[in-house]
């Protein structure tokens, strides 16, 4: 195992797993850990030998969300200071978006805040059914702002709005209820169905994944036959690939 303190990096079987590691702080995000996950997305993009990244928590809890010591002293800095350092923990959204290799939340405890913002950042989210999802910023006299352009995708205004305004927490059988997490096991199997699951995903093609994921996404706002479109474009692409013609011919010699 290796990686920053902040972030503990694990590769294996085409998996890398990067483990928020602050338990003592519930894994509060802060400048330190903001860097290491940039690195872990960075490293990610470029090792071809990692398939998948699984993102998870040490001890108790996923993620209570941004450090409150450090959002305590931002109060004292000028809008530019702040906005380049709210702009900097976008960037993390904007990495795991534009990596062409599925990110999973692997979701026990707590994700509050922004740590449920880095959860819902993330292409598939499984739960055990204990954990915890909201958005409380607003009883701190603060604004899940980053997060809101995905909370609204995701779930609609008027969900998005009320998780928004009332910062009221969800059991994880209520966030897959309303479309936030993709899956809610047992806690007793949790981490076997997990590993399941991302096994899967790293067994898969890695040229199907990426173009579902970039076509998938690419689609936010576009008319429908600009999807259709679009949907023809990545159809005749994926058709040329090795993963393709290889899965095709063993598929037909069964």
């Amino acid at each position: 195992m290796s990686g920053d303190e902040r972030v503990l990096v694990a590769v294996q079987g085409g998996v890398l797993t990067a483990t928020l590691n602050r338990p003592d702080k519930k894994n509060a995000i802060d400048t330190p850990m903001i860097a290491a996950l940039l690195a872990v997305l960075e490293r990610a993009d470029l090792d071809a030998d990692v398939r998948v990244v699984a993102l998870r928590g040490a001890g108790a809890d996923f993620c209570a969300g941004m450090d409150l010591q450090e959002l305590l002293a931002s109060a004292d800095k000028t809008v530019e200071e702040n906005r380049r350092a709210a702009l900097r923990f976008g960037e993390i959204f904007l990495r795991m978006r534009g990596l062409p290799k599925p990110v999973v939340a692997l979701v026990q405890g707590r994700a509050l805040a922004g740590g449920c913002g880095l959860a819902t950042a993330c292409d598939l989210v499984l739960a055990a059914e204990s954990a915890k999802f909201g958005y409380p910023e607003v009883q701190r006299g603060f604004v899940p702002a980053i997060v809101m352009t995905l909370l609204k995708r995701t779930l609609g205004e008027k969900v998005a709005f009320d998780l928004a305004a009332t910062g009221r927490v969800l059991s994880a059988p209520e966030a897959a209820a309303l479309g936030l997490v993709s899956r809610v096991y047992e806690d007793s199997d949790f981490e076997e169905q997990v590993a399941d699951v991302v096994r899967a995903l790293a067994a898969s093609s890695a040229s199907a994944l990426a173009l579902t994921k970039q076509q998938f996404y690419q689609l936010d706002g576009m008319r429908f036959e600009d999807g259709i479109r679009l949907g023809a474009d990545v159809n005749a692409v994926s058709r040329t690939t090795s993963d393709f013609r290889a899965a095709l011919q063993a598929f037909l010699k069964k």
